[in-house]
């Protein structure tokens, strides 16, 4: 699992840090059942606060994607695996939008609207 984070983002850190979870597990990478690196460890090699990975992972597990438990780490839950036919709506709707040459914030804004 690869996360990258942008100091000079708006976003929060945590927030990025979340967000590269749910995206990971969105596109298949992580699965049902997988763990996630330690806070510890993922805070070490991101060069973050511990707390700041930890806040990270409550949001997620507050969103039900992932079980946080003591002494086994946070791993992906069964509710966090998307439907097979969203994935493949979701890429046919960013090929979509590559094809008319919509920017991906122009795109994540239409969705956010459209969502809410």
């Amino acid at each position: 699992m690869l996360i990258r984070i942008d100091p000079a983002s708006t976003e929060a850190i945590f927030g990025q840090l979340a967000a590269a979870v749910r995206a990971e597990i969105g596109r298949g990478a992580l699965r049902p059942g997988d763990r996630l690196p330690s806070a510890r460890e993922l805070a070490a090699s991101l060069d973050v606060n511990i707390h700041t990975v930890l806040r990270a992972y409550q949001e997620l597990r507050d969103e039900g994607l992932v079980d946080l438990r003591r002494g086994r780490g946070a791993v992906v839950t069964e509710q966090a695996a998307p439907p097979p036919e969203l994935v493949g709506a979701v890429r046919d709707l960013v090929a979509a939008a590559r094809r008319a040459d919509v920017a991906p914030a122009t795109l994540v804004a239409l969705i956010k609207e459209e969502y809410l």
